[in-house]
């Protein structure tokens, strides 16, 4: 008799116990690997990480309308695990950097070209096992043919302070027949980093992962360790982490769309949003002490605290972007020269997102219902009233509408938490180190950002593994710019605004 492959909703069904940070936990052969591998292929269920340590390959796995969260691991066989990306495509960057920074070889992986390692590191990463060879760094981009087919090569270098990644576009004209993105430049080692750091060296560590979104990481990696010592933070620093979360959310998001006017040549609301998102990060450093707010959540609390003059500063802030901003919304709104070069421009079907599991403004601009702080809540956002923003049109304007709606969102969420602060401590002791492993997901502007961490009994970081919501959104960017002109490509790009930092970790 055939065995059955289990499925995220059969591990339900099994009645197996969610550890204290909410994933299950089952070890399982390679036939079941494989068959979870094609159950994420076919929608059963979402793939939310991959990565490998000493002796296992690991795979995170999601079901979000069951509030269900999984991780199910099989052992190396002679440095090897069965290639998820196979079945399901959207693994296929998880594992080509997991084999060059590891030297684990996902069997049946089907691009074999080099991720991370660009054959200029001076000697192997501490990552890599000793007695694994590293390969022949030689790059070929995928061929085209086809009649009146040319190639333009844009970056690695870019202007302005943007990091480095290399866009290869195979153009028909002013068309673009494909796109072809390579990263890596930017590698830095931040699992090798993490390992055997003690847990506030590491926090500092993770807060600088990427820098837009040092809050995300921070709150992560912090939930991850708690989670692992079963560590409870005071309800105030709770909400003043959601605080620091939403204020994050804001400033990017404002950005966003102020560049997005900008590629589509209205530069006054470019300008606008500038000023904007000057002023937030202002009052960021007034209430905070940063103006990104980093290393201002740590494991066991929040090391900022807010004073009455700063939650009034806050309120100021909110009322000036209410007007400020929603002034900058009707021009878009009513621009027929911003709606001729947005809409219809770079679509993203609902499908593709579905298949690559993308969060964030994209996948919420293509219609995918995905939102950690609602499908996996944690502190504060369980107690909080919110709605997603979701739309279905998965275009250039569908992406600027999310954005909009979610800077709405951000500031009444911002609002409802300063009613609810107490006061009260900011840290709590931590408990008793011991040996353990905890897993986070938090809601970044970008999206849903995971992390797992593995402690020894002197809590120190056996492993340390981070994936950025740019994994599963870069290959959508390919696919979003074909069929499009070339000139739409800086439109399309920005709507997306990748992490080149967090995906070259």
């Amino acid at each position: 008799m055939k065995r059955p492959v289990p499925t995220a909703a059969a591990a339900l069904a099994t009645k197996l116990r969610a550890g204290p940070d909410g994933f299950i936990r089952l070890q399982i052969d390679e036939r079941d690997w494989i068959g979870l591998a094609m159950g994420c292929a076919q929608g059963l269920q979402d793939l939310l990480a991959l990565w490998v340590d000493d002796d296992a390959a690991h795979m995170g796995l999601g079901v979000p309308a069951l509030k269900l969260r999984i991780i199910v691991s099989v052992p190396l066989k002679r440095g090897s695990f069965p290639s998820v990306a196979k079945n399901h495509p959207a693994a296929c960057r998880l594992e080509r950097s997991i084999r060059d920074l590891h030297g684990v070889e996902p069997k049946g992986l089907p691009d074999q070209r080099n991720c991370m390692d660009h054959g200029k590191w001076p000697s192997p990463p501490p990552s890599l096992k000793k007695d694994a060879a590293r390969r022949d760094a030689a790059y070929a981009f995928l061929a085209t043919e086809g009649e009146g087919l040319h190639q333009i090569a844009v970056g690695p270098v870019h202007a302005g302070i943007i990091e480095p990644g290399h866009f290869r576009f195979s153009v028909n004209g002013e068309a673009v027949v494909r796109l072809e993105e390579r990263f890596g430049y930017t590698h830095k080692g931040i699992a090798a980093l993490c390992k055997g750091a003690d847990i506030a060296t590491a926090a500092r560590i993770a807060a600088r992962i990427s820098g837009d979104s040092t809050v995300a990481y921070s709150y992560a990696y912090a939930l991850a360790i708690e989670a692992a010592l079963k560590w409870r933070p005071p309800p105030r620093a709770i909400l003043l982490r959601g605080i620091m979360a939403e204020f994050e959310r804001l400033s990017p998001h404002v950005n966003d769309v102020g560049a997005i006017c900008n590629d589509a040549s209205v530069v006054v609301l470019h300008a606008h949003c500038t000023l904007l998102r000057e002023d937030i990060l202002r009052t960021a450093n007034q209430c905070f002490g940063h103006r990104m707010m980093m290393d201002r959540i740590v494991p066991g609390g929040v090391a900022a605290d807010l004073s009455a003059a700063g939650a009034e500063a806050i309120q100021a802030l909110l009322a000036r972007c209410a007007t400020n901003f929603e002034a900058v919304v009707r021009v878009y709104d009513e621009a027929p020269s911003l709606q001729d070069r947005t809409v219809s421009t770079g679509n993203v079907s609902a499908e593709l997102a579905r298949r690559f599991g993308a969060g964030g403004h994209v996948g919420r601009a293509s219609g995918r219902a995905f939102d950690t702080r609602l499908n996996f809540p944690y502190g504060p956002y369980e107690a909080l009233d919110f709605a997603m923003a979701l739309h279905a049109g998965g275009d250039v304007d569908a992406r600027v509408w999310v954005r909009i709606e979610e800077v709405r969102s951000s500031m009444a969420l911002i609002r409802q938490m300063l009613k609810l602060l107490v006061p009260g401590p900011l840290m709590s002791v931590m408990p008793r180190a011991r040996a353990s492993e905890g897993a986070a997901m938090v809601e970044g502007f970008r999206g849903d950002i995971f992390v797992t961490v593995r402690l020894d009994d002197r809590a120190r970081l056996v492993n340390f593994y981070a994936r950025d919501p740019s994994c599963f959104q870069w290959p959508l960017l390919e696919a979003a710019i074909e069929g499009n002109i070339v000139a739409d490509f800086p439109l399309c790009n920005k709507s997306f605004n990748c992490s080149y930092s967090g995906h070259d970790m």
